[in-house]
């Protein structure tokens, strides 16, 4: 399925409301295509692909608001819905936090976060990826198992206030897994893109491998607080746990790891490292986001922590009324500075300590200090002197980002990578951290 241009969009959404009798009528509409190769030991299990198509129209009469969800947009479907979702809305009790749709919004340029080359991506060009996969398995004689998808997309929002909006993206994400034959030693690696072009199965799987090989007969060493150096991947989901919690609601309310005594909260208080810059920008050439959330708002370029400083915190339309200030969008994309050094020179300045390829199974355990626990995995490694001398058994971890980031002694050169349990993607760099919490062992590959 073709996308559907701006043009094709206007039109649409303006047909839809014309059906409106409500007080205010919003309309959302998205489309996707998207792709995908998946192995497994070493030969392709399923390839697929999929079109989808979403309408949601949102009726408002007062603070009543009734929401349906279509994906006919045949002149017919789209009367029903409306009129629908109007019956929904008479139907529904008053929303005590209802606010008014927006109306006109100036936005940036749109961002770069569509690729021809992964609109134009098809079977052919995934089977050549996972082939050069398949390839570094079967010369390493391991077996390897990933999943390769790349999709495009666009999203569409119009209302009877005279808002538009519209922009189109493009994603691309891959993992692999290699495991020894016996099952004991594991590697993974995994990365994310806008452009198909960046990708290199092959290279990301050389390096799975090497940590596979090198990960068997792993040793048991006791638990306890270690100087670790975690990859980009094992950074991303301690790190997502810090931007996911930052609203400002919560933190007035004092459900929040930035709530004081009082009502008050930790914003432009000192809260980690004065190293640690965490922003979104939707321009960013690495890692593009979307110039506007889904009510409309435009995004903006962000800073939450700058020199470890709380400098913004992401607020509803609902809450910023109440307060009196301006809504804030959550961010689109999340990128952290990082600096100069290379994940092998971290590790060459490093007299002893653990590498930890990747973190899983991440779980909270008090939201009030973000304390979390979870478990390392597919590539943990004992450094000594500045070399791996020998892989190690998996540990389970408490520790909090917030007492990660205090504890922060090097960041590396930041690279983009994917979140194995939100599927988002981050500008983040490898972090050198002294006295992270390993509680207990894992078997675990």
């Amino acid at each position: 399925m073709a996308l559907i241009t701006k043009e094709e969009a206007q039109a649409l959404l303006k047909k839809v409301l014309s059906y409106s009798k409500a007080d205010e009528c919003e309309v959302n509409m998205s489309g996707r295509d998207s792709a995908n190769i998946r192995y497994a030991r070493n030969q392709v299990s399923t390839s697929g692909a999929v079109s989808s198509t979403s309408l949601q129209i949102a009726s408002a009469f007062g603070k009543k608001l009734g929401i349906v969800t279509l994906n006919e947009l045949d002149d017919a479907s789209i009367q029903n819905a409306v009129q629908r979702s109007e019956e929904l809305a008479k139907l529904a009790p008053e929303n005590p936090e209802y606010v008014p749709f927006v109306g006109p919004q100036q936005y940036g340029p749109p961002s770069k976060m569509y690729a021809e080359t992964t609109a134009a991506a098809g079977p052919k060009e995934r089977a050549d990826a996972v082939a050069n996969s398949l390839e570094v398995a079967k010369a390493h004689k391991l077996n390897a198992a990933g999943f390769l998808e790349n999709s495009t997309g666009y999203t569409a929002i119009m209302n009877t206030k005279g808002l538009f909006a519209y922009e189109t993206g493009s994603s691309l994400e891959f993992s692999i897994t290699m495991r020894t034959e016996d099952g004991k030693g594991s590697g993974y690696v995994t990365k994310g893109y806008n452009d198909f072009s960046k990708l290199d199965t092959k290279g990301s799987s050389e390096i799975a491998a090497k940590k596979a090989l090198g990960s068997v007969a792993a040793k048991a060493i006791e638990p306890g607080k270690y100087t670790v150096i975690l990859e980009p991947t094992a950074v991303a989901v301690l790190l997502e746990n810090i931007t996911f919690s930052m609203d400002e609601r919560s933190a007035d309310e004092g459900r929040s790891f930035l709530s004081k005594a009082g009502g008050k909260t930790r914003f432009g208080e000192q809260l980690v490292d004065p190293r640690v810059n965490i922003y979104s920008d939707p321009w960013h050439p690495e890692l593009p986001g979307s110039t506007f959330n889904g009510e409309g708002l435009p995004v903006q370029k962000t800073y939450w922590i700058e020199k470890g400083v709380v400098k913004n915190m992401p607020v509803s339309r609902y809450w910023a009324a109440k307060k009196g200030k301006a809504p804030l969008p959550g961010p689109s994309g999340v990128i952290m500075d990082g600096g100069s050094k290379t994940l092998a020179e971290l590790i060459k300045g490093t007299e002893k300590g653990i590498l930890v390829t990747r973190l899983y199974y991440i779980r909270s355990v008090d939201p009030q200090t973000l304390l979390l626990t979870g478990l390392t995995r597919d590539g943990t490694f004992y450094i000594e002197n500045g070399e791996i001398k020998f892989p190690v058994k998996n540990f389970r971890f408490n520790e909090s980002p917030v007492i990660m980031l205090n504890n922060l002694e090097e960041l590396g050169i930041p690279e983009r990578t994917v979140s194995d349990e939100s599927n988002n993607n981050y500008l983040i760099p490898p972090l050198k951290i002294r006295d992270f919490n390993f509680t207990s062992l894992s078997d675990a590959v």
